[in-house]
């Protein structure tokens, strides 16, 4: 449906031929060993492609630690009525910045789209599962979103949670362990955590999508070439591998935009550019979700500047490059929502266009506080606001027919605020004003 890089299509084709039949079931388990001594801390699931056929299995360590680093998987819900038959897949081994570690990465292609999947590290993990997502949207979607973890007790407590909800893939969008760029441990303590936790009720590893924020770099975190944010761009240079942004297609039915805001890509420019033409490109699918860092409309920031100073340069406000370049382009083509994050709080804004509250407008949702906390700004001081409050949260979208629900929950599980969207209108849709 949507257009594919040629890149992309010679990574896919390249990668595919890399798999291969390997044994059969029998034979695999009888040369398995009976006692699994190698369980990688760090392991974990991601995409760099189609989510309804590709899953990409990461972790980091060091050569050696075994054997045979091969992923060994096939479909548990096989139609096929003969003996189960094990492919294999070689992962590649890249550095993990500033250590002697590897990060050793194997993305498996040419999937059952809906399909469960056991897989294991070699002869000598225990087993895993994965889920490829559906081709069609015919039942619920459901997944989570958050930004601004740490490495905490409230960051563990969400990420428990998190996989409490069964979601089919969790996003965090920007600030994951606020490494800033330079601290090894705080990096390898997020994926730790990660790996621990976010795992189904049914032992399903949940699949983690990424975005960009200031503490992934070092030097400020703003206007910064890739270099400066080493480990995000180790780990997930396989959906970002020339910019800081990117977008992610689920079939027909869902779409995610990831945005980088200001942090390695300038916000305008190349990647406003890029905003229009991706979006124009669905107009017409049912659910695309953009996702950013920064704020548009911040809950705890100022959005207003403040001019020059002898000496010193004029201040731009929070978010404000975002409502020059990206927040015309959310509007122009009816996104019905954008997950921001940064400010550390949770925040609802009114469905918005031009800044003001539109029936038809636009959703903000954040702030960001999975592990961190601010004391938000009131509705009755920020106009743009439906509701915030001072709370560790993360949010649970539910894409049910031509509905979407969006639930915010605390780290206790409580259910504080319940809000919903409607059907896309289909077209380019003008903003009005």
């Amino acid at each position: 449906m949507f257009p594919a890089s040629r890149r992309q299509f010679l990574g896919t084709s390249l990668t595919g031929l890399t798999a291969s039949t390997f044994l059969g079931s029998d034979a695999f388990h009888r040369a398995r060993a009976d006692d699994p001594t190698f369980t990688p801390n760090t392991l974990f699931l991601t995409w760099q492609r189609d989510p309804t056929t590709t899953m990409t299995i990461q972790w980091v360590g060091v050569r050696g630690e075994t054997a045979d680093t091969n992923i060994y998987y096939h479909a548990l819900n096989s139609t096929n009525l003969g003996p189960v038959q094990y492919f294999a897949q070689s992962p590649v081994l890249k550095p993990y910045p500033m250590t002697d570690y590897k990060i050793f990465r194997a993305e498996l292609t040419g999937l059952k789209p809906g399909t469960d999947y056991q897989f294991f590290i070699g002869k000598q993990s225990p087993s895993y599962r994965f889920r490829t997502m559906p081709a069609k949207a015919n039942d619920t979607i459901s997944f989570i979103s958050g930004g601004d973890c740490g490495v905490n007790e409230h960051t563990i407590a969400n990420n428990i949670q998190a996989a409490r909800q069964d979601p089919m893939f969790a996003i965090v969008g920007g600030d994951l362990g606020y490494d800033n760029g330079r601290s090894v441990d705080i990096s390898l303590a997020f994926l730790r955590n990660y790996s621990k936790h976010m795992i189904g009720r049914d032992g399903r590893l949940i699949p983690l999508i990424a975005g960009i924020g200031n503490h992934e770099v070092a030097n400020g975190g703003y206007g910064q070439k890739r270099e400066q944010a080493p480990f995000f761009y180790a780990l997930f240079d396989g959906l970002y591998p020339e910019t800081g942004y990117a977008s992610l297609d689920f079939g027909d039915y869902l779409s995610l935009i990831l945005l980088d805001t200001g942090h390695t890509s300038a916000i305008g420019g190349e990647q406003a550019d890029w905003l229009e033409s991706t979006l124009r490109a669905r107009q017409d699918s049912p659910n695309v979700f953009a996702i950013n860092h920064v704020p548009s409309y911040p809950s705890f920031r100022k959005m207003e500047g403040e001019p020059a100073k002898i000496g010193k340069p004029p201040l731009a406000g929070t978010g404000e490059e975002n409502r020059k370049y990206w927040v015309p382009l959310f509007e122009r083509f009816r996104v019905p929502v954008v997950l921001e994050h940064h400010d550390h709080t949770f925040k609802r804004t009114k469905p918005l266009i031009n800044g003001l509250y539109d029936a038809n407008g636009v959703l903000y949702l954040g702030d960001g506080s999975w592990g961190r906390l601010r004391n938000p700004n009131s509705p009755d001081k920020l106009h743009h606001l439906a509701v915030a409050s001072r709370d560790y949260h993360l949010s649970l979208h539910r894409i049910q027919g031509d509905e979407r629900f969006h639930l915010a929950l605390d780290e206790n599980g409580r259910v504080m605020d319940v809000s919903r969207t409607g059907q896309r209108k289909q077209g380019l849709v003008r903003a009005s004003g």
